[in-house]
């Protein structure tokens, strides 16, 4: 199953040609996402037909110059990037607060499959509820998460829908602007939704082959 809003929908669906394939568009942010996401996996679980795996995918923001626009990355790590709370020393991630999530790992054999089909640049993808739109606010996210190659709105939320469900995780990106400033003309969702086409091609005979015990 993946997940995409309405553009990205239609690059990810000339590119998916597997029956066993639903393509669903939950919209934007993590609610709506992990509430979509849970609805598909609980019919399916009650129909007698669980998925196998859950793709969260669609455009997002790169971190430059690591993730250029017009690159893929895939998430090693699917991390909330503020979710938690500020306090005088800073912002702590809820974990650090003693209760919850904030990180869910893909498998790691897919994760490498991924990459090498598709070109994917591996790293963290970042949930975030708010877009980022200023350089010190980039600047603190990599701060924080060193790692990270990309931010987007809907991975935590399908991941954690995941998770309930014990079902393995997927996010892959295609970066359509900088993470930073906001500057609409730099936006380049063609060259995107291109790259996303293009990987999703690659990534379906991955996806055909791969079982969920090929953790």
């Amino acid at each position: 199953m993946a997940t995409a809003v309405p553009a990205e929908r239609d690059a990810v669906a000339r590119a998916l040609t597997d029956p066993r394939t639903d393509l669903i568009a939950v919209g934007v942010g993590p609610a709506r996402a992990a509430a979509a996401t849970a609805t598909a996996l609980t019919t399916a679980a009650l129909e007698g037909a669980p998925y196998g795996l859950v793709v969260s995918t669609g455009i997002g923001g790169g971190f430059v110059p690591h993730a250029p626009v017009g690159s893929l990355v895939v998430a090693d790590e699917i991390t909330a990037a503020d979710l938690g709370a500020e306090t005088p020393d800073g912002f702590l991630p809820v974990t650090e607060l003693g209760f919850g999530t904030v990180t869910h790992r893909p498998p790691e054999a897919l994760v490498r499959e991924v990459a090498a089909a598709t070109g994917a640049r591996v790293g963290a993808v970042l949930t975030v509820s708010t877009v980022t739109g200023t350089a010190a606010s980039a600047a603190r996210l990599l701060q924080r998460h060193p790692t990270a190659l990309a931010e987007a709105m809907e991975g935590f939320g399908v991941a954690e829908a995941a998770a309930a469900h014990r079902t393995p995780v997927l996010e892959l990106r295609a970066v359509s602007n900088p993470v930073g400033p906001r500057d609409r003309a730099a936006w380049r969702i063609g060259d995107a939704l291109a790259a996303l086409t293009e990987g999703f091609g690659k990534l379906a005979p991955v996806l055909e082959s791969w079982h969920p015990h090929d953790r």
